[in-house]
């Protein structure tokens, strides 16, 4: 063995022992490498942006959990002497975090009951079963659910829907891959002993070979295809395979920037803004009756809707219903009945999610009172506290809390100001091109990152700038928070691409291809909409009156505002 086989050698065993330690490793040197900070800015400012530093680190290395890293603030700003503990410790319960508890246990309520199967099932049957409209249903599906599900539940529940009408439409996965090889993968496979059930002796078709669509006909329509026809036509299937599967985590991220508790960072934008202020074949049509068949058949098992789906479902609307028409904006809501300012989204959550634990979840009758055979089973509420004890992701209600402590404290050291001063000379660039970058940085760095983390880390600074080059501060914030949750190019980006990908049919390459198509689409679309309707819809052409003690100098904000206003309009 040579020097350098030798030297290689060490090398990659040190590599490999210093992974097994990095988490550790970041804990001990992240401190030292940022203390420089400390000596080298203003005292307070220094201080706090040596915090956030570290809570950056820590949150995109995982070296700590999340909600450990979330309490950071807690232990760091007051003993650093940057903010009170008791002026911190009210952050981490907000009124945005009991309006994520009410959206989390309504979910959990939905999934106990399972009137979220009984919705995706019946899309599906309206969209109908070809692979295009197939697709669009599971979107369609999966988008909806996530505004009230949490993306990752919406894409676990999703995923064997999808597997299950994918092996109806197309059979076994492994056959379909060993039909997509060239006669030379085959042969190649053969010598290196790695035959398949391709090769074996033919046996009695099972369901899922009848069901598949170049096996409608077995060894007669082999022998009416050619090879490379079947190839073909498998690439294709195999392609329809993959759409169905990206499709799910990609549509639940999308869907759940649709309302407040579909997705972290929007509450947290809500809470920064408080504190502001295909080819056919004949044989097709066989496999896709077959696939509507079980689609059909699965809802059939699901019977009529029962009393408890059915009360879910009218609370999950009045829920809904009750959180668009409390201020609408365009007119008066019912919350005018109400001390103005006293009643928020939260109280609407809070309300509907305490009916759920003593509502219940079978159909009173007086004639059990009076009935002496009738049973006597214990009364079941539609959801109990062990439930959403269960399915509420408690450590992303303290990760909320410590963005906000985080924001608190950026405010009240002056960081978020000093931040902003030295990012004046943005002030020159027109603000469309300023959200076009702020938007495309946001988005590429979510896919290392967590769209929470992301946006905790980076939303106080966004509106910071958007103070100090006199912009409406909503301008930059909604398509940076919008931008946070299209991380679509790698496994890692989201827990929802995470359990596509674990699924096995999908490869890494195949999530950055379409992931970076769909990242230029969202970019485009988010741009589309902010210098068109969003202008209307959030009055975005004015400065808001919110914005303008926090900026340095109202004056400032004046003269700048028609330049941008005529450059909002331009476009």
């Amino acid at each position: 063995m040579g020097a350098y086989q030798r030297l290689e050698m060490k090398v990659s065993v040190v590599s490999k022992k210093l992974w097994c330690v990095h988490k550790p490793l970041v804990l001990l040197i992240m401190p030292l490498l940022f203390s420089p900070l400390l000596v080298t800015m203003p005292e307070k400012e220094g201080k706090c942006l040596y915090v956030v530093a570290l809570m950056a680190v820590f949150w995109c290395s995982e070296a700590l959990p999340l909600a450990v890293t979330a309490m950071l603030p807690i232990c760091l700003f007051p003993t650093l002497g940057i903010i009170p503990s008791k002026k911190l410790c009210p952050q981490y319960f907000l009124e945005t975090n009991f309006l994520f508890f009410s959206g989390l246990v309504m979910a959990s309520s939905i999934e106990e009951w399972g009137l979220h199967r009984r919705i995706a099932l019946k899309v599906l049957k309206i969209v109908g079963v070809k692979p295009a409209w197939l697709i669009l249903g599971m979107m369609v599906t999966s988008s909806f659910l996530s505004m009230w599900l949490s993306n990752t539940a919406t894409t676990a529940m999703m995923l064997p829907i999808a597997n299950a009408i994918l092996e109806s439409l197309f059979g076994d996965l492994e056959t379909l891959k060993q039909k997509c090889k060239s006669i030379e993968d085959r042969d190649s496979d053969i010598i290196n002993g790695q035959s398949t059930k391709m090769h074996s002796l033919p046996s009695a078709a099972s369901e899922k070979q009848i069901l598949s669509l170049d096996g409608v006909d077995g060894a007669e329509q082999t022998d009416m295809k050619t090879a490379e026809e079947i190839r073909a036509e498998s690439e294709y299937q195999m392609k329809v395979w993959k759409g169905f599967l990206i499709c799910i985590p990609y549509s639940a991220s999308i869907g759940g920037t649709a309302t407040l508790t579909g997705t972290a960072p929007n509450l947290i934008l809500i809470g920064q803004l408080k504190k502001l202020c295909f080819k056919e074949h004949d044989q097709r049509g066989e496999a896709e009756a077959r696939a509507k068949a079980l689609i059909e058949d699965d809802y059939r098992k699901l019977g009529p809707i029962n009393f408890a789906e059915g009360a879910i479902l009218f609370f999950f609307v009045l829920f809904a219903v009750l959180l668009f028409t409390r201020d609408p904006k365009f007119v008066n809501g019912w919350s005018v009945y109400f001390k103005k300012g006293y009643v928020s989204d939260a109280v609407i959550g809070v309300i509907i999610v305490s009916m759920l634990f003593f509502f219940p979840s079978q159909k009173p009758s007086l004639c059990w009172w009076f009935d002496p055979k009738a049973s006597n089973a214990p009364y079941v509420p539609l959801l109990s506290w062990r439930k959403a004890q269960e399915s509420v992701p408690w450590n992303i209600i303290l990760l909320l809390g410590g963005g906000f402590a985080m924001a608190k404290a950026c405010e009240e050291s002056g960081l978020a100001s000093w931040i902003g001063g030295h990012l004046q000379p943005l002030a020159k660039v027109p603000p469309a091109v300023a959200m076009m970058l702020i938007t495309a940085f946001v988005a590429c760095f979510t896919e290392f990152a967590s769209n929470t983390a992301t946006i905790i880390i980076l939303l106080p600074v966004i509106a910071e700038l958007a103070f100090h080059v006199s912009v409406n501060p909503l301008y930059f914030m909604i398509p940076a928070t919008i931008g946070s949750s299209y991380a679509f190019m790698l496994p890692v980006s989201t827990p929802p691409n995470s359990i596509a990908f674990a699924s096995g049919h999908l490869m890494v390459k195949d999530m950055v291809k379409t992931g970076f198509v769909m990242n230029i689409l969202g970019l485009l679309s988010i741009t589309l909409a902010m210098n068109t309707w969003g202008i209307a819809m959030f009055n975005l052409n004015t400065y808001p009156d919110w914005a303008r003690p926090l900026n340095q100098s109202a004056s400032v904000a004046d003269v700048h505002l028609p330049r941008v206003h005529t450059t909002n309009m331009t476009l």
